[in-house]
């Protein structure tokens, strides 16, 4: 045999790696804590040099591949896709799919099978941070260690206590990294959205206009607008009104202002409009919300 011909599927030093055996699986599945979104199996490769596994069927997992140092190649839907350091990819369920770690810089990598109904829905969120590219991830030691303990967790034993806490810790892991762009926007203050909506907070009792904004972060209106939206769903004008809204509530609940002092602090000229905006984003008039929610 010759050496590029190697290819391993486990075995390899250091590696941990558990796979559910069925009467687990179906525990889990009659657990309603964890039913919904759970793992099969999990393993961390060290240094996979060979790791090579194909599924010309696929599988009936989503299979997470987070790389963690070296580089290794994903080829689904006839696309070969390099995954490097720092970077994930699932891999959806039932579809054919071969990945391989790099002959001259093998990959050390975590690997999780996951299923249930709310994992369905989280691929779907994970589709919309990518066209079949793997999202790139700043490294993060408590990740890995979350990671890690969710193997110390199963190792120990397969009781409902261990099962459910190592699950909840998965979503954790998971979302995590699905959420990443997310996380990342908030965190980071010189992003300008996050100092767009830091200036909003700062003069929620200002008529700011969409020109104004768009100024504030050295933007046309247009690009302003499209990067907003982008982060967070929502146009500028409606997030402010809606800062307006959230701070009428903290109003409504810790003091005892009237709905047009309140309407006058959060710079609406008619309270009567006020009222309908409130009741327009909140679904609740602002005097029903004081009514039901201060007692």
């Amino acid at each position: 045999m010759e050496i590029e011909q190697l290819k391993i599927k486990e075995g390899f030093l250091g590696q941990r790696m558990l796979v559910l055996p069925p009467d687990i699986r179906q525990k889990i599945l009659s657990n309603e804590i964890i039913k919904d979104f759970h793992l099969t199996a999990i393993g961390h490769y060290p240094h996979a040099v060979y790791h090579d596994r194909e599924r010309k069927k696929g599988c009936d997992e989503y299979i997470l591949l987070y790389c963690l140092e070296g580089q290794g190649t994903i080829k689904i839907y006839n696309k070969t896709i390099t995954l490097s350091a720092n970077e994930f990819f699932i891999i959806p369920s039932n579809i054919a799919h071969h990945y391989k770690s790099s002959t001259t810089n093998p990959w050390s990598i975590y690997l999780v099978h996951f299923n249930g109904k709310n994992a369905d829905h989280l691929y779907f969120r994970y589709t919309k941070q990518t066209d079949l590219d793997p999202i790139k991830i700043p490294f993060n030691e408590q990740k890995c260690d979350l990671f890690l303990k969710i193997i110390q967790l199963l190792e120990r034993s397969y009781d409902d206590a261990y099962l459910e806490l190592s699950n909840s810790y998965l979503v954790q892991f998971i979302t995590t990294l699905v959420y990443q762009p997310l996380i990342t926007s908030i965190t980071e203050t010189n992003n300008p959205v996050s100092k767009s909506i830091n200036f909003m907070k700062k003069h929620i009792d200002q008529p700011l206009t969409i020109s104004e904004l768009a100024s504030e972060q050295s933007l046309s209106i247009s690009r302003y607008s499209e990067v907003f939206k982008f982060e967070t769903g929502s146009s500028p004008i409606s997030y402010f009104i809606h800062l307006k809204m959230q701070k009428s509530c903290q109003y409504l609940y810790f003091t005892n202002m009237s709905i047009k002092e309140i309407a006058v602090a959060v710079r609406f000229s008619d309270p009567y409009y006020f009222s309908r905006m409130f009741k327009k984003v909140l679904g609740i008039s602002p005097s029903k919300y004081k009514s039901e929610y201060k007692k």
